[in-house]
Order: C-alpha cells, then structure tokens, then sequence
C-alpha cells in the first residue's frame, strides 16, 4: 500500500465509525463485525501495518469509504451529512486530545483494563462496549467542544445504543489520530480531492 492509500484506509475508518453511530442513532442497528472491527481498532498496539489495526483487510470500512467519496465529491443529493460532521468533529477532537498527555496515559491505562475485559467476555459483548463508551464520557466528553448524535429518540435513549454510539466516537478518533500519525491533514480535504478521490475509487475495486 503506499502511505496514500495507508492514510485513506485510516481516515475512512473515521468515516465508518461516523457511519455506524448514525446508523445506531437512526435504526438501532449496526452489524456485529463492524461493531468488532472498530473496537478491536482501540486495542491494537503495535501493528505491522495499517490495516492491521481493522483486524487485517478493510472489507468492514468498506462503509466509509462510500461516505468518505461522497463528501469529497460534493454531490449534494449523496452527501451524507450526519456522518460527516461526525467525522470532522472527531478530527478536531483529535487535536485536542494530542495536546492532553495526561488524558492520553489515562486512556492507555483504561483501554489495557478492556483488553482484558474482551480476552473474559469477547470482544462486542456489552460489558466490553459499556466500559469503551465509559472511557469516552470519561475523557473525550470532558472536552467544551461535544459531539450531538442526531438521530431517533426512541434509539438513543437506550443506554446500550448510546454506549455502542460513544464507544464508535473513540475508535472514530484513534483512527483520526492514526491518519494524523500517517500524514494526513485536514486541508488534503479541499485541496487534494481528486487525488484522494482517485484511490479512493481503486480501494472500493479492490
């Protein structure tokens, strides 16, 4: 993969977890396996490569990649709102959060109790989702700028929907963090769209 493509597997993973908490919001709904491959992303310390950290292939961003393409095409009536102003807020989280080192040791330390909680119960089991969706109250919630789900109330008053919602906004933003770590920027957004477009196109073929 070139470190293009490295960064674009990142950044649609952000798309993707923005993807999922508005599915949650609007249906209740989410798959297993993609609900799996965004938590699993929070766990994995030391991976070979980018892809590693989505459980080794990006069949479960595949998602994302669509809401990616859709807001860098600019086609209103396939744009995905909601999704996206989920995924630029936990960019600009992101950016917060790398200034507080205090909070990024406090979120290793909680994230090496839940490696522990899924080696007990499994990965998507709700004790493992309650205790991500924990850390995010705990840390990213504290920070003034929020991030408002919309969505039906009947869905996001149900406390293990909005636990899967917050545990989805965390792997959102260690996958911003992680397209940080690659050399993304958020100005690639508006000045380099058709080249990321471009392999954006050739990763959805793939």
């Amino acid at each position: 993969m070139s470190p293009l493509q490295e960064q674009l597997v990142a950044l649609g993973a952000v798309f993707e977890a923005a993807v999922l908490a508005d599915k949650i919001a609007r249906t209740g709904q989410v798959s297993e396996a993609s609900m799996g491959c965004m938590l699993g992303s929070l766990l994995v310390r030391d991976p070979k490569s980018t892809l590693d950290v989505y459980g080794g292939d990006d069949l479960n961003l595949r998602d994302g990649y669509r809401a990616l393409i859709s807001s860098l095409e600019r086609n209103p009536s396939a744009l995905q709102r909601e999704p996206l102003r989920y995924a630029l807020a936990m960019i600009g989280l992101e950016r917060q959060l790398d200034k507080r080192s205090d909070m990024l040791q406090v979120m290793g330390s909680r994230l090496d109790q839940i490696q522990q909680q899924v080696e007990h119960f499994g990965l998507v089991h709700d004790n493992v989702i309650a205790a991500c969706g924990g850390l995010y109250q705990d840390t990213i919630s504290t920070f003034r700028q929020r991030i408002q789900v919309h969505g039906d109330m009947r869905f996001l008053q149900q406390p293990n929907n909005a636990a899967k919602i917050r545990a989805l906004l965390l792997a959102g933003i260690r996958s911003a963090r992680l397209w940080r770590q690659l050399g993304g920027h958020r100005w690639q957004l508006v000045f380099s769209r058709s080249k990321l477009l471009k392999e954006l196109y050739e990763l959805t073929r793939s």
